[in-house]
């Protein structure tokens, strides 16, 4: 399985590469008759005119037909049908990569670490940068309910947090 997702994502490299589009993500799921492959693409900033990037519609569709069609031809997924969707990250887009983490720097994120710091591996503030694979959070840019989580004395201070024990993190929308 891991060779053929190797594949697919090199595919699905080449082909948001030649549409001007970047793969966020790649996910197998399910098994059977109910097994899907989904795609995150995002449109980089200076492509999309939008300082956060932004995929559409349209863009979907194009990398869809043409991405399944590929996978097709050259039987890139083996084992039987399988769904494919292609999405957009959304708002509230998953961070991953160090380079995720480096193009969001001024954007409020919630965080999950894999060992506590300062007694909490909960976190929810603006990224106030990223450096040398450290993040510093400033929490008090964080929801009353996160401050409330993280506690009062956790409101007025920033945080730092080595990228290599981040376990889950995600951009919170600002509207």
């Amino acid at each position: 399985m891991a060779l053929e997702i190797d594949r697919v994502r090199e595919i699905a490299e080449r082909v948001a590469h030649s549409s001007g589009l970047e793969v966020v993500d790649i996910e197998f799921r399910g098994d059977g008759k109910a097994r899907m492959l989904r795609v995150f693409l995002d449109k980089p900033q200076a492509a999309s005119g939008d300082p956060l990037g932004g995929v559409t519609h349209e863009d979907c569709a194009n990398f869809s037909r043409e991405f399944g069609t590929i996978l097709d031809v050259e039987d890139a997924v083996s084992g039987g049908p399988y769904t494919l969707e292609v999405s957009s990250p959304g708002l509230d887009r998953k961070l991953s990569k160090p380079a995720d983490f480096e193009r969001f720097v001024g954007s409020r994120v919630k965080l999950m670490t894999r060992n506590p710091v300062e007694n909490n591996r909960f976190f929810e503030g603006r990224l106030e940068k990223f450096e040398s694979g450290r993040l510093v959070l400033d929490l008090s840019a964080a929801s009353k309910k996160s401050r409330k989580k993280m506690g009062a004395e956790s409101a007025e201070k920033k945080v730092e947090i080595e990228f290599a024990n981040v376990e889950k993190a995600n951009l919170v929308p600002e509207i």
